[in-house]
């Protein structure tokens, strides 16, 4: 028995040279840091875990009770040198951890915006942020354009070195949008935004998918995301307005509905204020728009009061 298992473990390490570590090898400059964030929090606890887990099989093969030339002192019960290192080295790293965390987590901050400078090149003329709009439906995800007047269902694309800016949100349970290549997750919770600053460094094609259980589909809650130079994205544009249909609200009601594994769908324009409607919880069948915030743009007071666009 022994032997097969033996035999069985050439086989299996072999499968592991098909896995793609995506977090460790991201395309995105969010994706970037969050990895080397991780890399260097990991390296300095291994600098207080390694040397005790050495000492540990080292202690236990010098003092065991076959090793007589072992020295035997029952009597010492302290060391202010041992004490010092045994505290002094994990404080160290405590607050060296701590530090690198929160300059860290203030540097990736998913609602901070891109310098365009930073994300595009020096040399590269800066360009103005891409919103997209991001729903997530039963089971699928809406992406819409807003500057295009175009949305899409399970295919995301996006200029190279262009920021990005993710409103998401969800129609009714709590989800997570999670583009490895690109940024860490962010949930999609219904009657609230949440925002993610992004930026796709190489062309490429990378996954999307949920990454917080929402019920019977939610293994397939999974997107395409194209990372597109200038002109291929100009020319996906084109071809969406080209091949879609009208996404209006009764469209929207229809796609709204538990499906599973929903197929790509493209949209060549979009009701005004939709993505404010979802928002406000109204745009779906049998919905009324939440009271008590007129603060918010586009947000109605009223049940039933129409969606009015925010001002740009």
């Amino acid at each position: 028995m022994r032997r097969h298992r033996l035999l069985a473990l050439p086989p299996l390490v072999a499968t592991l040279g098909a896995c793609h570590a995506v977090v460790l090898h991201p395309a995105g400059e969010i994706a970037a840091g969050q990895r080397d964030l991780l890399v260097e929090a990991s390296a300095l606890m291994l600098l207080i875990i390694v040397p005790v887990m050495v000492l540990t099989v080292l202690f236990a093969w010098r003092y065991r009770a076959s090793n007589e030339a072992a020295r035997y002192r029952p009597d010492w019960e302290h060391s202010i040198h041992l004490e010092l290192v045994i505290w002094a080295a994990p404080l160290l790293i405590i607050i060296c951890l701590g530090a690198l965390t929160w300059v860290g987590t203030h540097l990736l901050d998913p609602y901070r915006p891109l310098e365009p400078a930073a994300a595009q090149g020096a040399a590269a003329p800066a360009q103005p942020p891409l919103r997209v709009d991001v729903v997530a439906l039963d089971w699928k995800w809406l992406f819409i354009y807003p500057d295009y007047g175009i949305a899409t269902v399970n295919d995301l694309a996006a200029p190279v070195g262009r920021p990005i800016e993710f409103h998401i949100t969800a129609s009714s349970v709590m989800n997570s949008f999670y583009i490895p290549a690109l940024a860490g997750q962010i949930y999609a919770m219904p009657g609230m935004q949440t925002q993610l600053a992004a930026v796709i460094d190489r062309p490429g094609t990378y996954e999307g998918f949920s990454a917080n259980y929402s019920g019977a589909g939610f293994s397939g809650m999974h997107f395409l995301f194209h990372g597109l130079a200038a002109p291929g994205f100009a020319h996906w544009v084109a071809a969406v307005r080209a091949t879609g249909g009208a996404l209006s609200p009764d469209v929207y009601r229809t796609l709204a509905r538990p499906s599973e594994r929903e197929p790509v769908r493209r949209y060549s324009s979009v009701a005004p204020g939709l993505y404010q409607s979802i928002l406000a919880m109204c745009a779906g069948p049998d919905q009324h728009c939440k009271r008590g915030m007129p603060s918010m743009p586009g947000m109605p007071s009223s049940p039933g009061a129409p969606i009015r666009p925010p001002a740009s």
